[in-house]
């Protein structure tokens, strides 16, 4: 969790809140030392989205998940 002060917080509010939503990394802000705020990242809806594009199949998909032993074995 970062922490910054107010007046940095006001130069660079545009910067921080950008910086917030891509690291999703919480951000209090503090006056005179003291915690006043918590800028917080928004949950994604579905955040199962995150994921998408960032997989990849590796093998053939049409050979079967278990072999003829395997099988023969679970008989």
């Amino acid at each position: 969790m970062k922490t910054i002060n107010a007046t940095d917080f006001k130069a660079k509010c545009l910067q921080l809140l950008d910086e917030v939503q891509r690291t999703g990394e919480d951000l209090v802000i503090s006056k005179r030392g003291k915690p006043v705020a918590r800028v917080v990242a928004e949950k994604a809806e579905k955040p199962w989205l995150v994921l998408r594009g960032t997989g990849s199949f590796t093998g053939d998909p049409f050979t079967p998940a278990l072999g003829e032993t395997e099988i023969e074995a679970l008989k």
